[in-house]
């Protein structure tokens, strides 16, 4: 099991914490990775676009001009697709993008970003994560303590110190530990994220998945 430095608020050593191989040390897999992005910017999409088919466009009844004599090709009516303001042919509907993968390739992914990570040296435990006021300034010093770049920054939802203070920052964003995504996570440079959070993000991904992709 591969052990990390635990880090107090102003990056210094304050003790280690052991990371379990089957969440933190796994093989990445950037296809699992590619899918579950997709799938999330997938739900995104609002699927509204609509255009209208020749039975949806109002009038053109009545033929634009005679059908012989006129050395121009027959029309019928101005609903055509050949004609300015007529149907669409083959436009788009609305519909959902929504696509699900299986559950374990759901938590597979998490796997690998987590262990991606690791291995790139862009994950940072700290023991806690308790600010004595809500200021974002203060929040953005601390963070420039770990190193440059956009951060996640993950902790109980009941910290509301940290999360009213993260609100306001351009470039991170703060998460709570049931909150964290591959997206979100793939988006930023590092992961800094409190001991309690990572017990229970590794407490998550552990749990089984029966054969239906239901957590037992």
């Amino acid at each position: 099991m591969p052990n990390l430095k635990v880090k107090n608020l102003d990056n210094k050593d304050v003790g280690e914490i052991q990371l379990a191989d089957e969440v933190f040390a796994v093989e990445v897999n950037e296809y699992i990775l590619h899918e579950v992005v997709r799938m999330q910017r997938n739900r995104k999409r609002a699927g509204t676009a609509c255009t209208k088919e020749r039975y949806q466009i109002v009038g053109g009844g009545k033929k634009p001009f005679r059908q012989k004599g006129t050395g121009r090709a027959r029309q019928g009516s101005l609903k055509a697709p050949n004609h300015r303001g007529g149907g669409t042919v083959f436009g788009p509907k609305p519909r959902s993008y929504d696509f699900s993968p299986p559950k374990k390739v759901r938590k597979g992914a998490m796997k690998s970003a987590l262990s991606l990570f690791l291995k790139e040296d862009r994950l940072v435990v700290v023991e806690d994560f308790e600010m004595s006021e809500i200021k974002t300034k203060a929040l953005a010093n601390i963070l420039d303590k770990f190193g440059k770049g956009k951060a996640v920054i993950v902790d109980d939802k009941e910290n509301d110190k940290l999360k009213l203070s993260a609100r306001n920052l351009e470039d991170s964003m703060y998460l709570p530990p049931e909150g964290l995504n591959v997206y979100d996570l793939l988006k930023h440079d590092q992961l800094v994220i409190s001991r309690r959070a990572v017990e229970r993000v590794q407490e998550s991904l552990l749990r089984p998945v029966n054969a239906k992709g239901a957590v037992k």
